[in-house]
């Protein structure tokens, strides 16, 4: 006859007051983790205890119970009891719900406790906190109940939204968390999946990978075009928004590309119907502009408004403060927050007052146009004041008794470099009046005059600077060639190769910001220019003598147009002034170069820049992923392709290179606060 099965009795349960409870030295746990004592607290305080104590009976010598209870089991929430005794939130003798353990050891009973207790898949935690939003929490509230931050709410609540078939894949150790964390910066479930599939493929599953992905085609929230119709326009007019919040995202993506053009488009339309109420001929009107697109136009010289007695008051006023509080704090190693700040406000406002709009004459308004584009920054660039060349009044024909005319460009080597002479004319008949010298006559003097001004100008560098100088001047800032009787020109202003972003570089608006600057210093009339160069200091007529021939610079090498000679001398002419591209902030890129270039080309730029190891590590990606890759790596790094560097200049750190390829490789992912909070 088979033994009948032998029940299960379980511990008994009672209610223990608390100051008969004391904790026993057989307790496993040595090392704090998870959850501290305060906030476990403060969870009892809001919900109660939710599991109870593991205690036995304290017995004397004699083994007679004392009326104590250890706790093997359980020692945090004692002591979070503890707190709250201390804090006087819970009595003394308050009823503790305990499980009171005999037999066996004391030790088994911690040990079992906390090996046979299953933490929570971090899955089920993101889904509770969604269930919690769903019936009504708001996130501050659900932060709160758990004594996290509101960020980590929001970060749970992301990834709990993600596609269900992924969510199941995770759960089954498909995804890891980190690539979970990549697919929330799109909330199309379609396109996570798509992207999944993609990666299924493929060898690269790296996060990274997965969120460039996803944000292929979007335009970033830095992008000058986001910032120009802001971020609340587009989600206003229905788009959507892509967010990465488990990392640095600079504002995110914005996903629909056309519905940003269309804004774009209508912003600046716009804004140029406000700029052609004023009257200009013509406006044109685009985000971007090519380098140069304002050659060979004319730039009207505009009056500077006069300010309000009311605009000099309050303009006084802001540089009085900006004063003091520069003399309060000289010296200071660190600006107080609200003083910085304080003072960039003053700053911004008095350059505000020092770009005065410019006033022009009704009648040149009416042949000049006007071109407005966006500026890096995202804000709103206006043109002003120039004229074409079909546009410009006709010059009238000097009169008969006007100074004899001079030689043109065409005949100066007949009369001032050859000064031959053709079959002899004769001389008119004498008069008893003074008739005018004869044209031929006239050619002949001044050509001896011609020689001799030659001569006695190579003597006098001096005055041959400024000659130059005035001759240069008029070309670049006037556009008239007739007010000099140099022959000098400049041969190329600008340039047909374009590049991405030359318009809004660096050098570009430096560029444009030092041109403007001459142009407000120079008169308004080219009849005047000579006066004014002649009184200036030699500092400021090198100064812009210096920029004048900068503009003629031509060191672009097309296939078209080989000079091997020309871009030699530019060589040497980078060397003279030291030119760093780099500090003059350029880049690589996906667009301006890593995109475009093999892949052997990006792998030798990274080991240059990073080390052979870095190079090692992006070697396998596909070219896309690739440059993209190798655009965050040579970042701040200096690198350059060899046609930017100059000759005897270090490019890159080549010791930081080195100490990079001994080191461990970087994880691609920083921290985050979405890991799951750790189990009591």
């Amino acid at each position: 006859m088979a033994s009948a099965v032998q029940k299960i009795i379980l511990a008994s349960s009672r209610d223990i007051p608390f100051n008969k409870l004391v904790l026993s030295q057989s307790n496993v746990r040595r090392i704090k983790a998870g959850v501290s004592i305060e906030e476990l607290a403060e969870d009892i305080a809001w919900r109660g205890l939710l599991q109870g104590l593991s205690v036995r009976a304290v017995v004397d010598a004699d083994g007679i119970e004392t009326g104590m209870f250890e706790i093997p089991a359980g020692g945090r929430r004692y002591r979070a009891l503890e707190l709250l005794v201390r804090q006087k939130r819970l009595a003394k003798t308050a009823p503790v719900p305990c499980v009171v353990r005999e037999g066996g050891l004391p030790e088994e009973d911690s040990l079992a406790e906390n090996i046979q207790r299953a933490p929570l898949h971090p899955l089920d935690q993101f889904r509770a906190f969604l269930s919690l939003r769903e019936k009504g929490q708001s996130e501050e509230e659900i932060a709160a109940a758990f004594f996290v931050s509101v960020g980590v709410v929001k970060q749970r609540l992301k990834l709990a939204s993600v596609s269900p078939r992924l969510l199941d894949i995770y759960a089954e150790d498909g995804l890891s968390l980190d690539q979970l964390m990549a697919f929330t910066v799109s909330a199309d479930h379609e396109r996570q999946e798509q992207v999944y599939e993609r990666i299924y493929q493929s060898y690269d599953k790296q996060p990274y990978v997965i969120r460039r992905m996803l944000t292929e085609g979007a335009v970033r929230a830095t992008d000058k075009r986001a910032r120009f119709i802001g971020i609340e326009v587009y989600e206003a007019a229905g788009g959507t928004l892509l967010r990465d919040l488990f990392q640095g995202d600079e504002g995110g993506w914005l996903h629909d590309v056309a519905l940003v053009d269309r804004l774009v488009a209508e912003k600046l339309t716009a804004e140029s119907d406000a700029i052609a109420a004023e009257g200009w001929k013509w406006i044109e009107v685009a985000p971007d502009f090519p380098y140069g697109h304002t050659f060979g136009l004319r730039q009207l010289r505009g009056d500077p408004i006069a300010m309000t007695p009311e605009e000099v008051a309050a303009r006084d006023a802001l540089q009085a403060e900006y004063d003091r509080l520069s003399e309060e704090y000289d010296g200071a190693e660190e600006l107080p927050d609200e003083v910085d700040s304080r003072l960039g406000e003053i700053e911004t406002a008095l350059a505000a007052f020092d770009e005065r709009p410019l006033a022009f004459d009704p009648a040149d308004i009416g042949r000049a146009g006007a071109f407005v584009s966006i500026t890096q920054d995202g804000t709103l660039r206006v043109e002003r004041g120039y004229v074409r060349p079909e546009n410009e009044t006709p010059v009238a024909a000097e009169s008969e008794d006007s100074s004899p005319p001079r030689a043109m460009a065409a005949d100066i080597d007949e009369a001032a470099d050859a000064i031959t002479a053709d079959v002899p004319q004769p001389e008119p008949e004498e008069d008893d009046g003074l008739t005018p010298i004869s044209d031929r006559l006239m050619a002949e003097l001044t050509a001896h005059r011609t020689l001799g001004l030659r001569y006695a100008l190579g003597d006098h560098p001096d005055v041959a600077f400024l000659a130059a100088l005035h001759a240069l001047t008029l070309k670049v800032f006037y556009h008239y060639g007739t007010e000099s009787c140099l022959e000098l020109d400049l041969k190329s202003v600008s340039f047909g190769s374009q590049a991405p972003g030359l318009n809004d570089s660096a050098s570009a608006k430096g560029i444009h910001d030092r041109h403007d600057g001459w142009v407000k210093s120079l008169p308004k009339d080219p009849a005047d220019l000579w006066d004014e160069l002649h009184g200036w200091e030699g500092d400021r007529r090198s100064g812009l003598f210096a920029h004048v021939v900068s503009l003629s610079v031509n060191a672009v090498q097309e296939p078209w147009n080989r000079r091997p000679h020309a871009l030699a001398h530019a060589d040497r002419l980078a060397g003279a002034v030291s030119l760093d591209m780099a500090a003059a902030g350029w880049k690589p890129t996906v667009d301006n170069y890593l995109g475009r270039v093999t892949k052997a080309r990006i792998l030798q730029a990274v080991a240059e820049a990073k080390g052979q190891r870095a190079a090692d590590r992006i070697e396998h990606l596909k070219k896309g992923d690739m440059a993209a890759e190798a655009e965050t790596l040579l970042a701040d790094t200096g690198w350059l392709p060899d046609p930017l560097r100059t000759s005897g200049m270090v490019t890159v750190d080549t010791s930081e290179a080195a100490i990079d390829e001994d080191s461990p490789p970087e994880s691609d992912e920083g921290d985050t606060e979405a890991a799951p909070v750790a189990a009591e």
